[in-house]
């Protein structure tokens, strides 16, 4: 271990890591930060790390405790952390299941079931490969380098929690005055159709978490992101407009049935509707060569840890007495048998929907390859550019499709069970691979501070099944409320995209033309990204934040690019001011937490509107006013927000 890698704790010191205390506060943690972040994912398209708030807010409860020490709050984050990875695991594929009508509403037993495998088996793959990707291959991972450094710094990170209740409070107060009270529209839209040729739009989503999002990705990944919708919105719909003709689009938009008339289309949803029903396949395209090109980018790197973590596999050496404290992973043979047993249930449940043995046979074995895989892509990856920008919806875009290529030839392009099964077996790859970049990045903060990494991977369990008890009731309760799909308040674009590929295989009707079309955007994309490497240059574009941005309405582009170039301003204004290491430390700690809240506070809000919505079925319930004022209150309100975040983070540097 390299001198700068010394562990914080020394392996000869023995502390409290998983005690009683630790253990509940991590699946409370766990719950409810599953539950924002699921909301997040399906409104947004995009999660963020949860390793920092829970951090800071471990160790804000454990200070009033006698006794507490910080592998102890590393143990809490590690199981709280969990809950959020798993959410996006499960957010990105089950509800294609009810988008597509294949379930009426999520089936509590199966939902939890495949998340908890799926989960599990994340935590599972990742064991052989703790050794190679922390330790030998010392790779970055930067959310766990920052979650070590919070830790570190306690006693001033638990001071922190302040900033997350506030801002928590103002995201509560402001989704419930927009999507409760009704008092504003939740976006502010202008479209116009210019000779009934010429398309122009503009659209921001009102919502401070959006902003947050942006803000904790930063202006570089905002920014592409945004360059996405651009491309989409900006290029190819006014181009495919010109093209066809207002008229033009209008008729095959009825044909396509997403009109009755051409009385149903304005200039005003056209534009949406097309993207519904075909530009959004440029994001499909982007996804598929972008998870490619991860594999093939990383192979050189992957394949030694690949090959170490299966001679861990064969060696299964259990002595662990022979180790220093800070390498002792879970014993190999309790992690093949826990595969193996884990295998079994998902068989189950596969043979339960298909009904035919040999094909639940071929998605057993597809799903244990392709998530072995996967969590290893997706753990090396989060060493690289962290968990929060990890590819996960490519990988799993990836699968889908391959899955339902080959369940087609198996089952033929007719079945009815056919798309479903494709997105069965993507969910279980999808929840192992996010919780395996996750887990990576709770073993790096680990690895830095001196924790035991079995312990960190028994709190990692106990996170994965605290989150996959209460998700599907959560997904069940946002559905009844709000229901998901591109024409919902709940968009859930993944799973959108996900349905649309694994019927649009067993259907023939994907529009291979515009997902090649896609590939062929990513490619140039990921040219672009090869020439800055060789110029060595600091600005990198990675392809997969572009892509998300071509699948995600403008709106929400539109609105995370303002988050980012809040975190620009603020960098500005350090750098300004000197650049003083601690005090930009401290600023951008306080941003995040500022940002988090937000986050926290609208997501929790959502799913608490949701209680009476679902109860009534009536969408406004809560209603104050007959009709809302505008998109333009919301919009000032949220700048107000803004300035208000920008000013926290910069009175944190003066301070």
């Amino acid at each position: 271990m390299s001198k700068n890698q010394e562990p914080y704790i020394s392996p000869d010191t023995h502390l409290p890591e998983i005690t009683v205390k630790g253990v509940i506060l991590g699946i409370i943690l766990s719950a409810v930060l599953a539950a924002a972040n699921a909301y997040l994912g399906l409104f947004a398209g995009m999660t963020v790390s949860a390793s920092i708030p829970a951090a800071v807010i471990s160790m804000a409860i454990l200070r009033l405790f006698k006794k507490s020490n910080i592998l102890e709050n590393n143990a809490v984050q590690t199981a709280a952390s969990a809950g959020e990875s798993l959410a996006a695991g499960v957010i990105f594929t089950f509800p294609a299941l009810v988008i597509m009508g294949y379930w009426q509403d999520f089936d509590y037993f199966q939902t939890t079931f495949i998340a908890l495998c799926g989960g599990i088996l994340g935590v599972l793959f990742t064991i052989p490969l703790r050794s190679a990707l922390i330790v030998r291959q010392k790779l970055t991972f930067p959310e766990g380098l920052a979650t070590a450094e919070v830790l570190k710094t306690g006693t001033e990170g638990g001071k922190g929690i302040k900033f997350l209740l506030i801002a928590g409070i103002v995201g509560a107060l402001f989704k419930l005055c927009e999507a409760g009270f009704r008092l504003w529209h939740y976006a502010v839209d202008v479209a116009t159709v210019v000779k009934g040729k010429l398309y122009l739009m503009f659209s921001i989503n009102c919502s401070p978490a959006l902003v947050a999002v942006g803000y904790i990705v930063g202006l570089r990944i905002a920014a592409l992101v945004f360059i996405g919708g651009v491309i989409t919105w900006w290029v190819a719909i006014p181009i495919y407009m010109a093209m066809n003709g207002y008229d033009g689009v209008v008729d095959e938009l009825i044909a396509a049935g997403k009109y009755g008339s051409a009385a149903d289309a304005n200039a005003g949803n056209i534009g949406i509707t097309l993207w519904s029903a075909k530009m959004r396949y440029l994001g499909v395209g982007a996804m598929l060569i972008g998870g490619v090109w991860a594999l093939i980018s990383i192979k050189d790197a992957l394949l030694p840890a690949l090959r170490e973590g299966v001679a861990a596999f064969k060696k299964g050496s259990d002595d662990l007495a022979v180790l220093p404290r800070t390498e002792q992973d879970t014993p190999m043979k309790w992690v093949v048998v826990g595969i193996g047993l884990l295998i079994i249930p998902i068989f189950i449940i596969y043979l339960r929907e298909i009904e035919v043995l040999h094909v639940s046979g071929t998605m057993a074995i597809i799903m244990v390859f392709g998530g072995f895989l996967f969590s290893a892509v997706a753990g090396y990856m989060a060493g690289l550019v962290g968990s929060s920008n990890n590819p996960i919806s490519g990988v799993t875009i990836a699968t889908v499709l391959t899955a339902a290529l080959l369940l087609a030839a198996m089952m033929g392009t007719g079945s009815a069970k056919g798309p479903a099964a494709a997105i069965m077996i993507g969910a279980v790859v999808c929840c192992a691979a996010a919780i395996a970049g996750d887990n990576m990045q709770d073993l790096k903060a680990g690895h830095l501070l001196g924790a035991t990494p079995r312990k960190q991977q028994i709190m990692q369990v106990v996170g994965v099944v605290a989150s996959a008890l209460v998700i599907a009731l959560v997904l069940s309760l946002l559905n009844n409320a709000y229901g998901f799909g591109p024409d919902s308040p709940l968009q859930a674009p993944q799973a959108t995209l996900m349905q649309s590929i694994a019927e649009g295989v067993f259907g023939g009707n994907l529009p291979w033309n515009l997902i090649f079309i896609g590939i062929a955007i990513g490619a140039l994309i990921i040219m672009a990204d090869l020439y800055q490497k060789r110029r060595g240059s600091s600005f990198r574009i990675p392809v997969l934040a572009v892509a998300v941005g071509l699948y995600l309405p403008f709106e929400l582009d539109s609105a995370i690019m303002l988050g980012g170039i809040i975190a620009w301003l603020v960098s500005r204004y350090q750098q300004s001011q000197g650049g003083d290491k601690v005090r930009s430390q401290r600023s951008n700690q306080t941003g995040l937490l500022f940002a988090s809240g937000l986050i926290t506070g609208e997501a929790l809000m959502g799913i608490g509107i949701a209680v009476p919505v679902a109860a009534t079925s009536n969408l406004n319930v809560l209603q104050l006013i007959a009709e809302p004022l505008g998109g333009w209150l919301g919009l000032l309100l949220l700048l107000a927000i803004c300035y208000w975040l920008y000013n926290t983070a910069v009175q944190a540097y003066k301070e």
